[in-house]
């Protein structure tokens, strides 16, 4: 099988198409032919290992795919990695079916960045209604996500960030109240005169550095901050004690892989999520697909924030 390997450290060019033996099915899992595979901002990560986790080399990235099984059923499954391949192996337990309805982009979609907006809402900020909501990266996978839940499950205001106007617009049109220009000089002002001049209660952050800084700044008594990725590869200015006893602020870390600890904690959030997108209530913004030869494109695009939406492989093209 084709297959986009790395075999050393670096940026998007160490990304290598090469041809590998098929993948096997076992008792702890089935192999599928993968129709649609997701690409996270994490993965850039990877590349250059520089993640959460150490990446052992080779290794074929990719951690989420949409395919078809043997028996003909249509499956979405978290992988670990393996994924940027034409076929991959889908463990039991984190392989869930497509319902009729949701199409295979749409449906990766709510894998990784689907179960990371759900528990950045419900888990870790403990959202409520009436609360404020800023999304930063709201016009990507997590944020356009994001943006739409925390509006239909009751947020007062969202604010979604956003770098240019294009996708401010989209955010707008996801739901969002208000949208904030992520190049603005001080985030504190922007998101305090976005929320009439009142600070914001909640926070979701995958910027760091000035963006992070800025952000908990502008929370409010008993705001939360939920930091769950580092995009600009800029580390926020350390926080003292007291300045989080100081308005009874919170930060609070999210990775995803923790939740899998618990696979209810999985389970019980993708039915709702794939419920919700069957009936129109979640419209997963499905972005540009690449041919799985021009991953290393794909990882271009998205680290010049040159994407919207679920970014996705189609190993089927090209």
């Amino acid at each position: 099988m084709r297959a986009v390997q790395i075999s050393r450290f670096g940026g998007p060019e160490v990304l290598q198409v090469v041809e590998l033996p098929d993948p096997q099915p076992s008792d702890a899992g089935v192999v599928v032919d993968v129709t649609a595979v997701g690409v996270n901002y994490a993965d850039t990560h990877q590349t250059e290992n520089s993640y959460l986790s150490t990446t052992e080399l080779p290794v074929v990235p990719g951690s989420e795919v949409t395919g078809v099984s043997a028996d003909g059923r249509r499956v979405v499954s978290l992988v670990g990695t393996g994924g940027y391949a034409e076929k991959a192996f889908a463990p039991h337990g984190v392989t869930f079916d497509v319902p009729d309805g949701v199409g295979d982009a749409a449906a990766v979609a709510l894998l990784v960045q689907g179960l990371t907006a759900w528990h950045l809402l419900r888990t870790s900020s403990r959202m409520v209604p009436g609360e404020s909501v800023v999304v930063h990266a709201a016009a990507g996978g997590v944020g356009t996500l994001a943006v739409q839940l925390a509006k239909t499950w009751g947020a007062g205001r969202v604010i979604g960030v956003a770098s240019s106007d294009e996708k401010r617009k989209l955010v707008e049109s996801l739901g969002a109240d208000v949208t904030v220009d992520a190049n603005a000089p001080d985030v504190n002002a922007a998101l305090r005169e976005a929320n009439g001049g009142q600070k914001v209660d909640i926070v979701l952050e995958m910027v760091g550095g000035s963006t992070f800084d800025g952000s908990f700044r502008a929370l409010a008594p008993f705001g939360r901050l939920v930091t769950f990725g580092m995009a600009s590869r800029e580390q926020p200015t350390p926080i003292a004690p007291g300045s989080l006893m100081v308005g009874s602020k919170s930060v609070i870390g999210f990775w995803l892989v923790d939740c899998m600890r618990d696979l209810a904690m999985l389970n019980e959030p993708m039915a709702e999520l794939m419920a919700m997108t069957a009936d129109g209530t979640l419209k997963p913004v499905v972005g540009p697909t690449y041919p799985l030869a021009d991953a290393r494109r794909a990882h271009e695009d998205m680290r010049a924030r040159a994407t919207v939406g679920k970014v996705t492989l189609d190993p089927r093209a090209g």
